[in-house]
């Protein structure tokens, strides 16, 4: 199981919510060393001063034994004509509709889905891609209230069943969007209060912020995770993996970067 940061939730007023970082699986015969990158969330955009969008996630991959690449999730939009938009990724950051209809962020097919589309202007932010379902969308004439992230996908590869890569909510005047299960953080709808952050070693998106100038961020977008499970015990790893067993099966959790040996 290979997933990506997610992204940080976008800054100023009423921020969309952050993508979540996209999820893979793969399998192969372990054999030589495999190397382990878990990326990092990315930061919730800034409103003091200008408005930012959240940021990117970065990557999640394995090189070695076998090759998996996920991406960083989307950043979370913001207010302004030009900032608007979420940002592409493993799944789509959601967007600010302050200036009308504009689409989320595209998710990466086979990996997450797009951000919440708003269909008309209000002041609210649409909440991020999850790899389970797209951020839901705002609906032009339901009120200044901020959508839902888009839920995640459940992998029991550790032997408990776990949802991963959760979208961000987002903000709105009235109400703020919960992020999707999955870590991702909720979205605010109070000034001078930071979006939710994502949870860490989930690849979840952060929340969007209701803020003027000088008045909080969006959520950080949590780090990822790379899961490996095999039938063989590794005979060396670095960066310190969590390791467990399920039946006959070895469990390594890394998150943070490092490598494993069969």
């Amino acid at each position: 199981l290979v997933v990506a940061g997610g992204a940080g939730g976008g800054g100023g007023y009423y921020g969309g919510g952050g993508g979540a970082g996209g999820l893979l699986t793969a399998s192969a015969t372990p054999t030589g060393t495999i190397t382990v990158t878990v990326g990092g969330g990315g930061n919730g955009g800034n409103s003091y001063g200008s408005a930012e969008r959240g940021f990117n996630g970065t990557n999640s991959t394995l090189t070695g034994g076998l090759s998996v690449t996920s991406t960083g999730g989307g950043g979370g939009g913001t207010f302004g004509s030009t900032l608007g938009s979420g940002l592409n990724g493993g799944s789509g950051g959601g967007v600010n509709a302050n200036y009308g209809a504009r689409s989320g962020g595209s998710g990466t097919s086979g990996q997450g889905n797009d951000g919440g589309d708003a269909t008309g202007s209000s002041s609210a932010g649409t909440g991020g891609g999850g790899a389970g379902a797209a951020g839901v969308d705002h609906v032009s004439g339901t009120g200044d209230n901020g959508t839902d992230g888009g839920i995640g996908l459940q992998s029991s590869i550790t032997g408990s069943s776990v949802y991963y890569a959760g979208g961000g909510g987002g903000s709105g005047y009235l109400s703020s969007g919960s992020g999707g299960n999955g870590g991702g953080g909720n979205g605010t709808s109070t000034q001078r209060v930071n979006g939710g952050a994502g949870t860490v070693s989930t690849g979840g998106g952060g929340g969007g912020a209701r803020s003027g100038p000088n008045q909080g961020y969006g959520g950080n977008g949590g780090s990822g995770v790379v899961i490996i499970k095999s039938l063989t015990s590794a005979t060396s790893t670095t960066g310190s993996p969590t390791v467990t067993t399920s039946g006959s099966y070895y469990i390594y959790k890394f998150t943070g970067s490092g490598s494993i040996a069969f």
